[in-house]
């Protein structure tokens, strides 16, 4: 199913088992309609409070059930309210988003799964609630025109794209790269009147284009799917923001740090890279929950330190930057 020459040996079972989860799923996306309903919401909401689709529950239990068995100890996903034990001899933990972008099923935009390995301790808690740089490996699956794999496990970022006609992931590219060339940035727009002066400033800043400080005309993208941002900027650069805001509730943002935001950050950064909260780190934090959120920047390293210097700046000058450059008036 999937080429093992540049996955380590103790990750090469659970790869791939993983990757046969993928297929199938890619496959049942394609369908979605033809067999049953994927995007019919269920009568339950997962632990973040977002209610379940169909496929967020069908993409957890196969996840779940193929990796019984395995080297995985524990399972943590979006869609289980606590940590699964899988296998007590397991030597360890998978953070996992089984089904990422699920409010987009219906209307055919890419979804994906997102996932990320850490070392079994001997507890579900010392395995998870820890900094994300003691990630031993992370990958996505994108679900779209064509099935994705993107894995790493700190040698690069590996490309593998699925054959329809073999059913088997073909090694497209190891030593994946992100240009900083590209003048793409991604946030939601609608929630301008929210954000913080220093998000407000660098977003008016782009939008100003040639005519602004940064001297260059820039392109605003946003597709509400975590997995479909992340494989745009792997493949031709940008810069991706959800920053926390001023609304109850996205204080922190809404991105879970353990099973979203650590693992692409960890990708993004073997790619060469930066992933922050828009000032620190993402891999230097640490998660106080299962189900924590997050802000989170990531994309090209200089677009990323860009931003990570607005904050820097003293409240009045930032205040002036706004006032003489704001392009969005709340």
């Amino acid at each position: 199913m999937l080429p093992g020459s540049l996955i380590p040996e103790q990750f090469q079972d659970v790869t791939e088992r993983i990757a046969t989860v993928v297929a199938a799923l890619s496959r049942k996306i394609a369908r979605g309609g033809l067999d049953e309903s994927l995007q019919a919401d269920t009568e339950s909401a997962n632990a973040g409070g977002d209610a379940q689709k169909a496929l967020d529950v069908i993409a957890d239990e196969a996840f779940r059930q193929a990796l019984v068995g395995s080297a995985i100890r524990y399972y943590a996903s979006e869609e289980q309210d606590d940590v699964v034990e899988i296998n007590a001899a397991g030597t360890l933990g998978l953070a996992i988003d089984p089904l990422d972008g699920s409010s987009n099923i219906a209307v055919n935009v890419s979804i994906g799964s997102i996932f990320g390995f850490f070392p079994a301790e001997g507890s579900a808690d010392a395995t998870f609630l820890r900094p994300g740089q003691d990630l031993l490996g992370a990958g996505y699956a994108v679900y779209g025109p064509q099935c994705c794999l993107m894995l790493s496990f700190g040698n690069g970022v590996q490309r593998y794209l699925l054959d329809p006609d073999t059913n088997r992931f073909c090694l497209l590219a190891s030593g994946e790269k992100i240009t900083s060339k590209s003048n793409e940035f991604a946030i939601n727009a609608s929630n301008y009147r929210h954000w913080s002066r220093p998000v407000r400033a660098w977003v008016d800043d782009c939008v100003a284009g040639i005519d602004g400080p940064r001297d260059s005309n820039f392109n605003m993208r946003w597709i509400a799917s975590l997995v479909a941002e992340a494989h745009r900027i792997l493949t031709r650069g940008g810069v991706f923001l959800y920053p926390g805001d001023a609304r109850k509730g996205y204080e922190r943002g809404r991105l879970r740090y353990l099973y979203e935001c650590a693992p692409i950050a960890y990708l993004i950064e073997q790619a060469g890279g930066a992933a922050t909260d828009g000032i620190d780190r993402i891999l230097g934090a640490t998660p106080t929950s299962l189900h924590a959120r997050t802000p989170l920047v990531f994309g090209s390293a200089d677009n990323v330190a860009q931003l990570s210097a607005y904050h820097d700046l003293p409240e009045s000058e930032t205040a002036a930057l706004f006032g003489s450059r704001g392009l969005f008036r709340s």
